[in-house]
């Protein structure tokens, strides 16, 4: 996970900088991951946070490299309201 959080995301499909991974989603039997979660675009001038987050599954997972993780996935269908735990 830490190796993964140094990582900048890049979408091949437009070549838009998504951001780096903030958490990781996966099963906890296997081990296998499922979605890596990174933080959406701020709000308001970047003052008021963020209400979003990109979740990408791992059939979206390109390539992942030295520095940048590649990932084809259509950012608005991605683009999910952020669930916090209450």
């Amino acid at each position: 996970m830490s190796e993964l959080r140094e990582k900048e995301v890049i979408n091949i499909c437009d070549g838009e900088r998504l951001g780096n991974v903030c958490d990781v989603d996966f099963e906890i039997k296997t081990g296998r991951i499922c979605n890596l979660i990174i933080p959406g675009p701020c709000k308001v001038l970047g003052i008021l946070g963020r209400d979003q987050e990109y979740i990408i599954s791992y059939e979206q997972i390109q390539r992942i490299g030295t520095d940048v993780i590649l990932v084809a996935a259509e950012r608005e269908k991605c683009l999910k309201k952020c669930q916090w735990d209450e």
